[in-house]
């Protein structure tokens, strides 16, 4: 067993006796953190690492001052590069912008595995926090950017402009081409004007050397758009992009860019890519990031339909819906479901189902309308 597995372990055992002592259940002491019961599950056990965050919110919770924090604190970090010494208090969206990919699944737990409406007010803290610091430039807009995208899957449309406005402000270089990158995906699931985003995207790809991110939202905007020849030869250039390119620049993780792949497959006909594609993905994120997971299946439902298995497609979105926690069911997940009525025939009983399920959100879905 590796040092970092039995600081692991220490934190998990500690962290299960503390709420062992106080008669909660996981379920209990997740509810009131804000984590998935599965992940702190898993921390218990030592199968993950858990997060400075969640010992401090869990020291609050549990009444012991701050044992779980210094505890925490003293196992070695994974996210230190050569020759730098990891900060223990370092916000996870923070190790984010400067770890490499194999250690953003570490960092991200922190919020994929949040629900958004219990994820915004620590967002916005974190950033109050790293203005009152004077931080990181970059790790503001970082920060700016998943405000947007949480109020965005919120149905906050007015709130996410906002937010996406003071990205752009702050944003200069490579951090303006990510604004561009995230904003024009987003606005896929708003349904803004595509020939707008489809400027973002050009915006985002103009950088002297794109991302992954900007060439998959050029790649999506343009599938949207229908444009056949341009989208083909965009989508040579994700398929393009190796693991080596995602760890250089990692502005995006492997299953994001397998999920963008599959997107652009299906918008183009070919159901089966992107059905392997999208499994890929799925096989790529992990468990405990139910709103991430949910999204891939219902894209895997699309892609399923548009290879012709209309009622396996319709199946899956309606088992995805029926048994996602209301807590995860947002803008984002209403998309991707409402993608799958779009290539399903209106008649089909799994059809009529789904837009019932839709419906109970109050939005208007299957409509088929352009957005040009």
């Amino acid at each position: 067993m590796t040092s970092t597995t039995e600081a692991s372990s220490a934190f998990g055992t500690l962290l299960r006796q503390s709420r062992q002592a106080v008669g909660l259940s996981l379920r209990q002491l997740a509810a009131r953190v804000g984590y998935d019961h599965s992940y702190l599950s898993q921390v218990e056990r030592g199968q993950r690492p858990g997060s400075a965050d969640l010992a401090r919110l869990c020291d609050r919770e549990l009444g012991t001052g701050d044992q779980l924090t210094v505890t925490f604190e003293r196992r070695p970090s994974h996210t230190a590069r050569p020759g730098q010494t990891a900060d223990p208090s370092e916000p996870a969206w923070q190790r984010l912008a400067t770890a490499g990919v194999a250690d953003q699944a570490i960092a991200l737990d922190d919020f994929r595995s949040t629900p958004p409406l219990v994820l915004l007010p620590d967002l916005v803290s974190e950033l109050q926090l790293l203005q009152a610091r004077g931080g990181d430039a970059l790790q503001a807009v970082e920060l700016s950017i998943l405000i947007a995208e949480t109020l965005t899957g919120l149905g906050q449309r007015r709130s996410a402009r906002r937010w996406w406005w003071a990205a752009h402000a702050s944003a200069v270089g490579a951090g303006e081409a990510l604004v561009c990158a995230r904003e024009a995906i987003s606005g896929l699931a708003e349904r803004r004007p595509l020939l707008t985003l489809l400027e973002l995207a050009d915006k985002a790809v103009a950088h002297q050397s794109p991302s992954a991110v900007s060439r998959a939202a050029r790649a999506l905007v343009l599938a949207e758009l229908g444009q056949s020849e341009e989208v083909h030869r965009a989508l040579q250039e994700l398929v393009g992009i190796g693991d080596d390119t995602l760890a250089a620049r990692p502005d995006w993780m492997p299953y994001q860019l397998h999920w963008a792949e599959g997107r652009v497959c299906a918008r183009l006909g070919y159901g089966v890519p992107g059905c392997i594609l999208l499994e890929r993905a799925r096989e790529l994120c992990p468990e405990g990031w139910i709103g991430e997971r949910a999204k891939l299946d219902l894209a895997q439902a699309e892609s399923l339909a548009v290879a012709g298995e209309v009622p396996a497609g319709l199946a899956m979105a309606l088992r995805v819906l029926v048994e996602l926690p209301h807590e995860w069911r947002d803008l984002w997940v209403d998309d991707a479901a409402d993608r799958v009525l779009r290539v399903a025939p209106e008649s089909e009983r799994g059809a009529v189902e789904l837009r019932r399920l839709l419906a109970t959100k109050g939005r208007s879905v299957g409509s088929g309308s352009s957005w040009r």
